[in-house]
């Protein structure tokens, strides 16, 4: 299947160019070796080294099982952390294994490296319905740098190149982005993750219904302004919770105690409230917090207007004020963006906030609204809420899906795509 996507400089009114994108529904794999970038970076526990959350292995099943139905075999390549200098073995694949054959239905089998002669040799041999999973691309400093020597030899191990790694797209390393250059036009594809994502932020991003809500959150205003400019041309309404909002809080003259700001950021603040005001964007903040007198769940609690917080004291969450104002517009919406917890959900005595906006997005879906979890915290709460089959779409990718609505080119994207 060939799907036309639009390609735009996200700031412009108008595509700049539409291409085709070649997924795998389009190719037959039989007797083939399918080398498939997936981003198995999942969490593990720190003392059994378990997995913890199988999200992203489970996002890449349908590319793999279509591989194996058509009768091909599958090689799998990922990073896992951020290893420094060299192998490590809390970042190794190898805890992952058992898992991902279990998902999978079948045995996975694994090599302690991701390129040389054993592997090599392992690939070569590989039969028609084998799964192989390589070592951490990252024990190799190679990736990250985009080694074209790296990637050469990772494009060796396989037939077909087929990325399904959204979670990576935006980092030209070796195995997402220069590994391409080592296959024909016709031998590297997406995988159905890569091509979800991608169908699912233009759905919001090119033409989406109106009202269209957009929900930011996070610690850092300075994460997100590139995000907000370019959704002042695009959203109705810009909610804006977490301790970014302290920022603006601070910016408007507002007491905000020990609360999280940047100070640096203050005028870029007020010059965003303004663009909003002249394009006509309603950018809602939370009139009240739950605020604690130190960071950690069993603080001393207390409630009070944003502007008004006590001297000792930090917002830690939205209060039941600004949950309310914030449902009213969630529900009215027809298109709706989040991206970024409302508090420290983490903390179960601060995660009423998220867990009422992730609610109120779950409501508004029910009831037709087109509404996308933009990767990193949101979906940790969408999951931790049990909510994620009662929104439109969850990205698997935080910073990619923030680099793409931001109208930055993917790297692992247009690799591919310019073929």
């Amino acid at each position: 299947m060939i799907i036309l996507l639009m390609l735009t400089n996200h700031s412009l009114k108008l595509p700049v160019k539409i291409l085709k994108m070649k997924t795998v529904v389009s190719h037959n794999f039989n007797h083939q070796r399918a080398l498939i970038r997936v981003d198995f970076n999942v969490p593990l526990d720190k003392q059994n080294f378990s997995v913890k959350d199988d999200t992203r292995i489970r996002g890449a099943l349908k590319t793999i099982h279509k591989v194996l139905d058509d009768g091909g075999s599958v090689i799998l390549m990922s990073h896992l952390g951020r290893p420094k200098g060299g192998p490590e073995d809390k970042y190794s694949l190898k805890h992952i294994v058992a898992v991902t054959s279990q998902l999978i239905g079948r045995e996975v089998k694994f090599v302690t490296d991701c390129i040389g002669k054993d592997v090599e040799e392992v690939a070569r041999n590989l039969q028609p319905g084998e799964v192989l999973l390589l070592e951490n691309l990252r024990f190799h400093p190679e990736e990250e740098k985009g080694d074209e020597g790296f990637a050469k030899q990772l494009a060796g191990l396989g037939d077909i190149y087929v990325n399904d790694a959204f979670g990576t797209a935006h980092r030209a390393h070796a195995s997402t982005t220069i590994v391409a250059n080592f296959f024909p036009p016709d031998k590297k594809m997406f995988g159905f993750l890569m091509a979800a994502e991608l169908e699912n932020a233009d759905k919001a991003i090119l033409k989406p219904a109106k009202p269209f809500t957009a929900i930011i959150g996070g610690a850092k205003v300075s994460d997100k302004i590139l995000i907000i400019e370019q959704l002042l041309d695009k959203a109705d309404n810009i909610i804006i919770g977490g301790g970014m909002a302290y920022t603006f809080f601070k910016a408007m003259g507002g007491n905000i105690g020990n609360s999280l700001c940047e100070e640096d950021r203050l005028e870029h603040a007020l010059q965003l409230l303004k663009k909003a005001e002249e394009k006509k964007v309603e950018i809602l903040l939370p009139v009240d917090s739950v605020t604690a007198d130190a960071f950690n769940n069993e603080a001393n609690r207390g409630m009070c207007e944003s502007m008004s917080i006590t001297s000792g004291f930090m917002g830690l969450d939205i209060g039941p004020k600004a949950i309310e104002a914030f449902n009213k517009v969630i529900l009215s919406s027809k298109t709706i963006l989040w991206n970024g917890p409302m508090g420290v959900f983490e903390f179960s005595n601060f995660q009423e906030g998220t867990k009422a906006i992730a609610l109120a997005v779950a409501e508004a879906t029910s009831k037709g609204a087109y509404s996308l979890i933009g990767g990193g915290d949101s979906v940790s709460a969408i999951n931790k809420f049990k909510l994620a089959d009662k929104v439109s779409y969850v990205s698997t990718g935080g910073g990619a899906m923030l680099e793409y609505f931001e109208g930055k080119v993917l790297p692992g994207v247009a690799a591919i795509m310019n073929a």
